[in-house]
């Protein structure tokens, strides 16, 4: 299990990344396999992840994303 945190640091180990993304280390590596959570960087010699990065895909997992300015436009309500 990853160490806890007072917060989520910027850079994380598959372990944080998983326990942040509240996956066990399987299912995380699936979620990455499959394309829905990012795959690491190389940084200092180790595989991390930006916890901007799973905050994206977590947040388009969940339908929360801003993926469209227009949706809430009524310039652009019919489009």
């Amino acid at each position: 299990m990853a160490k806890d945190f007072p917060f989520p640091p910027r850079m994380m180990t598959k372990a944080t990344a998983a326990y942040y993304a509240g996956l066990s280390l399987a299912a995380f590596d699936r979620e990455v396999a499959k394309g829905e959570l990012p795959l690491p960087i190389a940084l200092g010699g180790r595989e991390l992840w930006s916890k901007v990065a799973l905050d994206q895909a977590l947040e388009r997992l969940a339908g929360e994303g801003a993926d469209d300015w227009r949706k809430g436009s009524r310039l652009y309500a019919n489009g």
